[in-house]
């Protein structure tokens, strides 16, 4: 199981990634004012998706951490966890990067496969309950 947590870890840092691109991708960077220096962003399109895979990192975080955890604490077995825990992480990866890319078809399908991802594990978890 402790693949998954490597997972779970990832997971929560790579949204600073994106963050890190838009902020290096823009006009100077203010930290003193960051939201308005996102909102002085509008036409840098790099910068926009970029932080909105940001955002979207937030977002599906925690159906991932909780499908982890459920499968974890419902005893599925972790040659089961682990492959859908990666497979996660990998979509995300695809996804932010697809996002930066604008590859809009790209980045729906990888969120799709990452949601799946997570919601399997809770699926696996609910029937080993039941």
């Amino acid at each position: 199981m402790s693949i998954a947590y490597w997972c779970i870890l990832v997971t929560a840092l790579l949204p600073y990634l994106w963050v890190f691109i838009a902020k290096r991708s823009g006009d100077r960077y203010n930290n003193r004012n960051p939201r308005a220096w996102m909102a002085k962003q509008e036409g840098n399109y790099k910068v926009q998706r970029a932080n909105a895979a940001h955002l979207n990192g937030f977002e599906a975080f925690p159906a991932f951490v909780a499908g982890v955890l459920m499968a974890q604490l419902a005893g599925v077995p972790a040659s089961l966890v682990t492959p859908l825990a990666v497979a996660f992480v990998v979509a995300r990866i695809f996804h932010g990067w697809f996002y930066l890319l604008d590859m809009h078809a790209m980045r729906s399908l990888s969120w799709l496969l990452g949601m799946l991802c997570a919601v399997g594990l809770m699926v696996l978890a609910a029937l080993r309950v039941a």
